[in-house]
């Protein structure tokens, strides 16, 4: 899910060249926003509270409240750095936008066959919001770079570590325009 929260500046997705954009279906973009907004104006004015109530009561070195308080401040404040330095570089592309639905791009629905018969069905999204058990896989995932560009029908190899396997592309969906 989310990159370590310090990443270099420059960085981009991983096992790419940095500038790479990061790719982002509009839903995506909207969840990292709706998070910001969360923890900016919801949870940390919360714990903000805490703290200053915990550091009145006098001891802070033995103060739990205090404590936790501040740890879990430098918490929210990195995720907080973490989601707007992503949201400013983050390339929001429409996949129900996409005109030519017979090629496997970003944000398409992709059904594929291997070779023992078994079909998945995945759908290709931004790295923040892969979630393999749901069946969104990042586009900077083998999957999703073998099947990239593809169209119903094409054969192609996926590399893994357990070794090299034939899948076939079976159906590609777009969302509703």
């Amino acid at each position: 899910m989310p990159q370590d929260d310090d990443e270099d500046e420059e960085a981009g997705p991983p096992g790419l060249p940095p500038g790479t954009p990061f790719y982002m279906t509009p839903g995506g973009a909207a969840a990292l926003a709706a998070e910001l907004r969360r923890l900016w104006s919801e949870e940390r004015p919360k714990v903000v509270e805490v703290v200053s109530w915990a550091a009145g009561l006098g001891d802070r070195s033995e103060n739990a409240d205090y404590q936790y308080g501040k740890r879990r401040l430098r918490e929210i404040d990195r995720r907080v750095r973490f989601l707007r330095k992503r949201l400013e570089r983050v390339q929001v592309v429409d996949p129900s936008a996409q005109a030519k639905r017979d090629q496997v791009f970003f944000g398409a629905t992709v059904t594929y066959a291997r070779e023992d018969d078994r079909e998945v069905t995945v759908t290709i999204v931004g790295v923040d919001e892969a979630d393999s058990a749901a069946g969104r896989i990042s586009w900077v995932s083998p999957v999703a770079r073998t099947l990239l560009g593809k169209r119903v029908g094409d054969l192609v190899t996926l590399r893994t570590p357990q070794g090299s396997e034939q899948i076939e592309v079976v159906a590609i969906a777009y969302p509703a325009a």
